[in-house]
């Protein structure tokens, strides 16, 4: 798997797995369950995965959405 986006945002990450799923892509969030353990202090983010065969995809529909975002930095 592969990751292509991470944030604490609930929202966002409900939204950029909308987008994935109509583009035919199907995304996995991580960390959901130890982010919400942990409070809103913000320590652990979410992560959107998705299979390595479909990251590059995955990767320019979030670019062409406005979503800049790289996991090599983080």
């Amino acid at each position: 798997m592969r990751e292509v986006f991470r944030t604490n945002d609930p929202v966002l990450i409900s939204w950029l797995e909308a987008l994935l799923r109509g583009e035919g892509i199907e995304p996995f969030v991580m960390d959901s369950y130890t982010s919400i353990l942990e409070g809103s202090i913000g320590a652990i983010p979410r992560r959107l995965m998705v299979a390595n065969d479909h990251g590059p995809r995955a990767v320019e529909i979030l670019l062409a959405a406005g979503m800049e975002y790289d996991p090599r930095n983080n």
